[in-house]
């Protein structure tokens, strides 16, 4: 029976097939469930340095308190880029583009797909990410608390953290959370 025999094996096929594009949407929804973990993470962190914007932006805290304040922020940025970094799935960076020993390592991901089906048109995307400093648009924040003063026994040396940069620092953080909802609202 040749016709049974060809039907039979198109449909063999079609079975491997979509086994595979079942196996696929699997290891999809394992990849974009760590780039969301991971964002979750850094949004943790974001809100967490709109707290500290807050507490420095307000007249009862001292210059060394804001100066505590910085340090703490600075750390809290250096750890979003860490996060950006090193998340990763299979070796494929998720957040940002592959790190290596130029700057443009931190640039855009390329959007990624996934083929979940027989045809292939069955393709489910995301949209390019740039979830770091830089693509959360945090560079002049990040310049500001990096820049700090050192401040001993009351004595100053360097730029102070002032209630303006604070300030400026709340609107950025703000449209970096904006920027993070969306790549999450993406994945």
């Amino acid at each position: 029976d040749a016709s049974g025999l060809a039907i039979a094996d198109k449909l063999r096929t079609q079975v491997t097939s979509i086994n595979q594009g079942i196996a696929n949407g699997s290891s999809a929804v394992s990849l974009l469930q760590i780039a969301d973990k991971s964002m979750d993470e850094q949004s943790k962190i974001l809100d967490t340095v709109k707290a500290k914007l807050v507490q420095a932006n307000t007249a009862t805290t001292s210059s060394a308190g804001r100066e505590s304040i910085r340090k703490d922020i600075e750390k809290l940025l250096t750890q979003l880029d860490n996060i950006a970094s090193q998340t990763n799935y299979n070796g494929t960076a998720l957040l940002q583009a592959q790190t290596n020993s130029t700057a443009a390592g931190k640039g855009m991901t390329a959007g990624l797909s996934f083929q979940v089906g027989e045809s292939t048109a069955d393709i489910i995307s995301t949209k390019s990410i740039q979830a770091n400093i830089t693509g959360y648009g945090l560079d002049s924040l990040k310049s500001n608390v990096s820049a700090g003063a050192l401040y001993v026994s009351g004595t100053s040396t360097g730029t102070l953290f002032t209630k303006g940069m604070a300030s400026a620092g709340q609107a950025l953080v703000d449209k970096a959370i904006t920027t993070l909802n969306g790549y999450r609202g993406d994945i």
